[in-house]
């Protein structure tokens, strides 16, 4: 396997796209970068501080931005925001030039994980159905991945050894 393309995680937020994501890299010796850790490091404030004081659409040009920038390295093990992939030019990019992988979960499960975090700006104070709803529709567009990993009944390492496996076959 000679293939200089990076590995990209995406799905919602808690589908366990930066802890897969380092475990992989690790296991395949290749750098991992965390988009959202990026983000903060150079914004100097947490997302959700820049979601208060900035905005969302400050968030979403400067993800873009830091996210194309990191799709030029090659061999990284690459953890997007879970609103990463919905950006037209990001989606395209990792699409036509690297590896993707969807850590697809029952919405139920999602829910459970990030109802009532603080630190997820989207879902802090929303119903249950608003999340399902913003599942429901970033699912439509999280299903363009090359690949999609079903994660509900695996352990991380049977996910990690899946995705292994996969990335080794092509």
């Amino acid at each position: 396997m000679n293939s200089n393309k990076n590995l990209v995680f995406l799905g919602m937020m808690g589908s366990g796209k930066s802890s897969i994501g380092k475990l992989i890299s690790k296991k395949l010796d290749l750098p991992f970068i965390d988009i959202d850790s990026l983000i903060v490091e150079n914004a100097g404030m947490s997302v959700t501080e820049i979601f208060q004081s900035k905005g969302e659409n400050y968030f979403r040009n400067l993800e873009e931005k830091i996210t194309l920038k990191c799709l030029k390295t090659i061999k990284n093990v690459i953890s997007l925001g879970g609103g990463g992939f919905i950006s037209t030019k990001i989606r395209k990019e990792i699409l036509a030039n690297h590896f993707s992988f969807w850590l697809s979960w029952d919405e139920s499960i999602l829910i459970k994980r990030i109802k009532d975090s603080k630190t997820r700006p989207l879902v802090f104070k929303s119903t249950d159905q608003e999340i399902r709803t913003m599942i429901k529709d970033r699912s439509k567009i999280y299903s363009n991945a090359q690949f999609k990993i079903n994660c509900n009944k695996l352990t991380k390492t049977e996910i990690v050894k899946k995705i292994i496996k996969i990335y080794e076959l092509n």
